[in-house]
């Protein structure tokens, strides 16, 4: 970016990012991920739609979440236990019901990366990534490597590999690590007021609050700084860097 100070007199090095509803918006990929999977499942396991709607394979979930601590920060493992416990509800037998759960989770997962980036964000990532590492820290289960936006990215921590999740403090230590940053030098760019901008603050990271639809503040410290339009992250960083 053009006007920036040298990297030695430049005060952050890294920006971490979370992406749901960071890097673009999420719901409409969720329900879309749903549907393709009902649709799949109506062919290839009738009797599992036919006794599970989509309500009552998020309540199982919710079940196994309450039921097995060992799923809460893993989605990816806790969606295919519910599959396989609905498919074996519908008659299927151990072989065949982890096989079809399995099976069930890399069409959702397909269509759970077939994401719309905001507009800004691929342009504002290449340009930032000239001057920092990047990295994705995110409680759900997208890989931002399947991604075009992942070549702007150094690295990418999940829940589900650190076994905890945001606002605990793994992600940010390890993207610390990663960068091998103090924490001082580094800014983290999120939606949640707890997960992203409570967590980041209190690894001692600066914390940018994404807020594109102006909601008022709500949690405990507020961010460093908010952002209502990601084209302006450039220009913010740089304002921060000047503080």
């Amino acid at each position: 970016m053009s006007g920036h100070p040298p990297p030695a007199r430049r005060r952050f090095a890294l920006i971490t990012f979370d992406l749901d509803d960071t890097l673009w918006q999420v719901r409409p990929v969720l329900l879309r991920a749903e549907q393709e999977l009902e649709r799949w499942m109506h062919e290839q396991c009738p009797e599992v739609p036919r006794r599970f709607d989509r309500d009552a394979l998020m309540r199982l979930r919710m079940h196994l979440w309450n039921e097995r601590p060992e799923l809460r920060h893993s989605v990816s493992a806790l969606r295919i236990e519910a599959m396989r416990h609905a498919l074996r509800e519908a008659g299927h037998d151990d072989a065949a019901a982890l096989r079809l759960a399995q099976a069930a989770f890399e069409v959702f997962m397909h269509w759970r990366h077939a994401v719309e980036p905001f507009a800004a964000v691929d342009a504002v990532l290449a340009a930032l990534a000239r001057d920092y590492v990047l990295g994705a820290l995110t409680n759900g289960n997208a890989d931002v490597f399947r991604l075009a936006i992942g070549r702007h990215f150094r690295f990418a921590f999940t829940a589900e590999e650190l076994g905890t999740s945001k606002p605990a403090p793994a992600h940010f230590e390890a993207a610390l690590r990663a960068a091998g940053v103090e924490p001082g030098r580094a800014l983290h760019v999120g939606d949640h007021s707890e997960h992203d901008v409570g967590g980041a603050r209190a690894a001692g990271m600066a914390a940018v609050w994404f807020n594109p639809a102006g909601k008022p503040w709500e949690g405990a410290q507020p961010p460093h700084a908010e952002l209502r339009d990601f084209a302006e992250l450039p220009a913010l960083i740089e304002e921060l860097e000047r503080r």
